[in-house]
């Protein structure tokens, strides 16, 4: 019925509908939206909260950790030559290590074949070794027997016995370069071939059989005989080699498998990786190249001062923040203060009592029994200020006592974790809180949807008093104009002109 005007009284029913039903609407809509914007303002609020307790309680939990406090340093004098980690089982001193040899892996270019992408392989079965380990079969037919064919079928099933190839064209065609991810001496990469058809007349197979590096035969050998007599092995070795030698496009070793060579203060270690871990307990190496470096294991002193940090600056972002959420800021004189969401949260007061109570709590009988005994002090607005130096000093001179402070079933940091924990558990106080507001909402919610549906009814019962008013208005006003035209037509009312 909106959008009706009065026909029979003139009257604009529509905006009377709607003037009246706004200033029926106006009263609860405004409290309804103060309650719903304060109550979702209190909800991030608490959300925000709840990150940063998390937020410390990470802190406090790094710092309660043993491994913080047992942590070692390990230092490289040079670590272009070597780097080093060590765990907490290292035992604190210095070693002087010399780097003879790296590790490194096999590889090597097989012959060379014709510089043709259409040049065809025979059949068969190329067998890839490593170390004199099969670790490869890879089989050759119709449909990759071409050099590019095998190669990416190598790549395909090389990939977990960690064999690769490439294709190099060089002067004298192309060949197929073999790499292993192996190091150490003795894991060479070789080839063995076997044709499937000798009498196919594609490339033969057999061409990329790789037996290793050639070889001199021991010219010594000559002196085992009597007479000067030569040994005819030793003649077909020779003729062997020299032909081998003087095929420049046989298989050739690019790189030789090796092992990794070095010494710690005096004592020789030979290892397959340049990944060390089981040379000194604890201590594992990484060589990078060849050269001489010193390397000293140290207490991890500058990570339990960030460990230290990282809890000072978690507490004060907790506080910061709560400082905020719960300060009243005066605007001026006429207009109402500015109050952060948490004012009067009595859960927040209770969190702030809980901390500082547990922080102005000396522990022990030692050197180190509070905060301000290693330089980290309480300002007025209740966050702390870090004298880097003096904590610093006091982790040098008393690293036992630090830790004894902080960690432990009666140390800081677990008395103010086990405070937090009521705060942050699910069912906790910071998860009822939101619950209740949560509830708070839905209510807000489901009184908005009553509020509509209460106008709206109301709106009706108006249109229908009005429209009813109206009609009337028309049907009176038709009467009168029926009773003025009768009395107009009636003798003697009649008024005669001269």
């Amino acid at each position: 019925m909106a959008g009706i005007t009065g026909i029979g009284s003139g009257m604009d029913i529509d905006s009377m509908v709607k003037a009246i039903s706004s200033a029926e609407k106006a009263p609860k809509e405004s409290q309804l939206k103060r309650v719903e914007a304060k109550t979702t303002t209190q909800l991030t609020s608490l959300g925000q909260l709840k990150g940063a307790i998390s937020n410390f309680q990470t802190a406090l939990s790094t710092l309660n950790s043993p491994s913080s406090f047992l942590a070692r340093k390990a230092t490289s004098s040079d670590t272009a030559v070597l780097t080093a980690t060590a765990s907490q089982s290292a035992v604190a001193g210095s070693y002087k290590l010399e780097v003879e040899k790296l590790a490194s892996n096999s590889k090597v270019a097989l012959a060379a074949m014709p510089a043709d992408d259409e040049t065809k392989l025979n059949a068969g079965t190329l067998t890839i070794n490593v170390g004199g380990t099969a670790a490869l079969d890879v089989v050759v037919d119709s449909t990759n027997n071409t050099l590019a064919g095998v190669r990416d079928a190598i790549n395909k099933a090389g990939a977990s016995a960690g064999v690769s190839a490439t294709i190099i064209t060089d002067d004298q065609g192309s060949r197929l370069v073999l790499s292993s991810s192996k190091t150490g001496d003795g894991n060479d990469v070789t080839v063995s071939a076997v044709n499937a058809d000798p009498a196919e007349a594609n490339q033969s197979l057999t061409r990329l059989a790789y037996s290793g590096p050639a070889v001199a035969p021991d010219v010594g050998d000559v002196a085992k005989y009597p007479d000067g007599d030569l040994d005819t092995s030793y003649i077909t070795d020779k003729a062997a080699y020299d032909a081998r030698m003087a095929d420049a496009g046989a298989g050739k070793t690019l790189a030789v498998a090796q092992s990794a060579k070095f010494t710690i203060d005096g004592l020789s270690v030979t290892r397959d990786s340049n990944s060390v871990d089981d040379v000194v307990s604890g201590i594992s190496f990484e060589l990078k190249k060849e050269g001489s470096s010193s390397l000293t294991i140290t207490r991890d002193e500058a990570g339990v001062q960030g460990n230290v940090k990282k809890f000072v600056d978690a507490y004060n972002t907790l506080m910061t923040f709560i400082n905020t959420e719960t300060k009243v800021t005066t605007v001026n004189e006429n207009d109402a203060p500015v109050t952060g969401a948490l004012v009067g949260d009595s859960s927040v007061r209770s969190l702030i009592n809980t901390i500082r109570s547990e922080l102005v709590s000396p522990q022990g009988d030692g050197a180190i029994r509070a905060l301000a005994d290693m330089g980290i002090t309480t300002k007025k607005d209740g966050t702390l200020e870090m004298d880097a130096t003096k904590v610093g000093k006091a982790i040098s001179s008393n690293f036992e006592g630090v830790a004894a402070y902080f960690t432990g079933d009666t140390g800081l940091a677990n008395r103010l974790g086990a405070r937090l924990k009521p705060y942050t558990d699910a069912g906790g106080i910071l998860e009822s809180r939101t619950g209740a507001l949560q509830e708070t909402i839905e209510k807000v919610d489901k009184q908005k949807e009553e509020l509509t549906k209460r106008i709206t009814a109301l709106e009706e019962r108006l249109y229908k008093q009005f429209n009813a008013m109206d009609a009337m208005v028309a049907q009176l006003t038709r009467t009168s104009d029926s009773l003025t035209q009768l009395f107009d037509s009636m003798p003697g009312f009649v008024t005669q002109k001269d």
